[in-house]
């Protein structure tokens, strides 16, 4: 069975197209599965729509449920389509998302850091220059946000968790225990990690997270996941193939997807 639980559409700003081009190219792709989740907005900000460019609008939110359930229900004999949503995570703001997402029937959240120190992950610059030993402390503090967001409650599946290393691929040899301990936490929280090939349009290139990591994943018994994390339709279920198999060869048995929060297990 072929799935994908990370696409994004045009009303984050960022990405092209409409959630039904997704769907179409999911079914194009020879998908069974298709998850819709484009970014949350940012629901502890006073503005509607503070960042145009980054994530919808807070009145917005309510169209995007009603339009991804409205094309589940007209899709349902094509593809299964899953209301999601790739929701930021800032530790001090946790109960007002949370409780805009209780009121939403949705099958899966991803819980994804964008933001460390209060900076964006993808900043290019906040390397410049910078001492080892501040690299270290940079490197365990973004760990410490995803072991925060794991032990939340809110999320079924944790994003792209080496995603630091976009355009800092030198973020993966950073020497710290952070990482091993953020696998511990999210093994004992039962929480799973997804394969996001979306590196491969950054710097690092590949997946997220590097071989290293899913083989320390394996180990501690960490469910994973697949998600293209799409902002074009022509990429959706780009690479699940390889991932597929490239996951066998570490050791992996299967890996999963959520409806109605609930894991399914799919054997590899």
């Amino acid at each position: 069975m072929k799935f994908d639980l990370h696409t994004h559409h045009f009303r984050c700003g960022h990405a092209d197209g409409n959630i039904r081009d997704y769907i179409e190219a999911g079914i194009a792709h020879g998908l069974q599965v298709i998850g819709i989740s484009d970014h949350s907005p940012y629901f502890a900000e006073s503005d509607d729509h503070p960042w145009p460019g980054i994530a919808m609008a807070k009145s917005d939110f309510g169209h995007y449920v009603d339009e991804v359930l409205k094309l589940k229900d007209e899709y349902k004999d094509r593809i299964e389509v899953l209301l999601g949503i790739e929701s930021d995570f800032f530790p001090e703001h946790a109960d007002v998302y949370r409780s805009v997402y209780e009121q939403y029937p949705f099958d899966y959240i991803i819980g994804s850091v964008h933001k460390s120190d209060g900076i964006s992950i993808f900043n290019k610059k906040r390397w410049k220059g910078m001492p080892d030993a501040e690299k270290v402390r940079q490197k365990e503090m973004y760990y410490d946000l995803i072991r925060q967001s794991a032990r939340s409650g809110m999320f079924q599946i944790l994003g792209h968790i080496d995603a630091m290393k976009g355009y800092f691929p030198a973020f993966t040899d950073i020497p710290t225990e952070a990482v091993e301990v953020t696998l511990r936490v999210i093994a004992e929280c039962d929480i799973a990690i997804e394969i996001n090939t979306s590196g491969k349009m950054k710097d690092c290139g590949g997946w997220y997270p590097s071989d290293d990591i899913l083989e320390r994943a394996l180990y501690h018994g960490v469910a994973v996941t697949f998600g293209s994390d799409s902002h074009v339709p022509d990429r959706v279920g780009d690479e699940f193939d390889q991932v597929s198999r490239r996951l066998k060869e570490i050791g992996f048995k299967e890996w999963v997807f959520f409806r109605q929060k609930q894991r399914f297990a799919v054997p590899l």
